[in-house]
């Protein structure tokens, strides 16, 4: 696939735009109140900040392989999906935009680790805990847990999520459904990493978002939302180079992160473009995760 310019901001007439997000625009349907466009965008953002480059066909990317994951995980649970049948709408919105079936959402992101990394390596290093949850002594950064563990966070309209314990959990959406989010969480990481590793990968962590709809007729039914087991909401790791007790190679935008920090940018606004190589090695970085994942070629 040719590396095509990056398209950083959509406009659809006909359709009311709800958010623009650090990567997605969402619009709304005036003819069809109960379903929205989901657009993924080429925009990336770093230490909190959406950058002036754009990385080549991310958006993408992220659709595609949230379509791959969809139809893998559909027999665990059901999904927002209704089409991705872009007819009447502009050509860039082909293969990076989703209809989908608006949900009452949960405000928390649910995290699955299976590995000691990020923001869950910092605070067990302060507490020998994350979220709560107490881990044996002695771990590495980026050591496998002895078995995965849900660490949830709240949705954070801007800046970093914050982890909470199951405890919070409990307290802002209640025990039951607290109790029902984990145990899918945890039942789908299981899947999708059991998945990805003989092909090359480990799926160190994720995160999902999980709402409520009424399907065939049933209300309250949990659907998977949102985006769902991308390099930008995982930790994607190569088998082949993985050796705990420090950060490892990822297929996600830690490359971007890492030339940031190597010119000292002070991650205060405005924030840096990025050159070209940068870019291109990043957007390369995206379509290997999904070549290895899928077995197919980004289209």
């Amino acid at each position: 696939m040719n590396v095509t310019t990056p398209v950083l901001e959509t406009n659809v007439a006909g359709l009311k735009l709800r958010a623009r997000g650090k990567v997605r625009d969402i619009y709304e349907d005036p003819v069809h109140p109960d379903r929205l466009l989901i657009v993924a965008t080429d925009r990336i953002s770093a230490f909190d900040y959406i950058l002036a480059t754009g990385i080549p066909d991310k958006g993408l990317v992220l659709t595609q392989m949230t379509l791959f994951w969809l139809e893998f995980l559909r027999d665990i649970i059901p999904n927002h999906l209704l089409s991705t049948d872009m007819t009447g709408l502009p050509a860039e919105l082909e293969g990076r935009s989703m209809w989908v079936k608006r949900a009452d959402m949960f405000g928390v992101e649910c995290v699955a680790r299976g590995y000691l990394s990020g923001s869950g390596w910092k605070e067990y290093q302060q507490t020998g805990a994350v979220c709560g949850i107490p881990l044996p002594r002695g771990l590495r950064e980026s050591d496998a847990l002895p078995e995965p563990i849900f660490t949830p966070a709240t949705k954070a309209q801007s800046g970093h999520d914050e982890n909470i314990s199951f405890e919070r959990t409990c307290e802002a959406i209640g025990q039951s459904m607290a109790t029902r989010l984990r145990d899918l969480t945890l039942q789908i990481y299981k899947k999708a990493a059991d998945y990805a590793r003989p092909r090359g990968i480990i799926i160190a962590d994720t995160k999902f978002e999980f709402g409520v709809v009424t399907l065939n007729e049933k209300p309250g039914v949990i659907i998977l939302a949102d985006e769902v087991l991308t390099p930008d909401s995982s930790r994607f790791w190569p088998v082949d180079t993985y050796a705990p007790g420090g950060p490892q190679p990822s297929y996600d935008k830690q490359y971007v992160r890492d030339y940031l920090e190597s010119i000292h940018w002070n991650k205060q606004p405005p924030a840096p473009a990025l050159p070209e190589d940068v870019a291109r090695r990043t957007s390369d970085k995206y379509k290997d995760a999904y070549r290895v994942l899928t077995g197919q070629e980004l289209r």
